[in-house]
């Protein structure tokens, strides 16, 4: 009886199995998703798998998503909020405003 491995010596020992399944996007639409995220930064994991459907009409769960982008090695943060109703120049204006006191 031959215990597996044994005739291939340390190279018999690894495993043959290629890590699972397939990406159901392929390096080129990974290429171009990259591309699309870059054009901002403020992404929500919804609005990416959102995105990803209306693109390439291909669902992932959140969680793949997050895999994915973990790969690209973007990083996670909560979004800064924004008021829209701030003026373009406030910083020059408080500057000013308070300069004059």
């Amino acid at each position: 009886m031959v215990i597996s491995g044994r005739e291939d010596g340390y190279d018999g020992l690894i495993p043959k199995y290629s890590g699972g399944r397939p990406s159901k996007l392929s390096d080129e639409q990974k290429v171009q998703l990259k591309e699309i995220l870059k054009e901002r930064d403020d992404w929500i994991t919804k609005e990416i798998k959102y995105l990803i459907l209306k693109e390439f009409v291909v669902e992932y769960s959140l969680m793949q998503i997050h895999g994915i982008l973990k790969k690209f090695g973007m990083k996670f943060a909560k979004p800064y909020p924004h008021d829209y109703r701030k003026p373009v120049n406030a910083e020059d204006t408080l500057k000013k405003d308070t300069s004059n006191r």
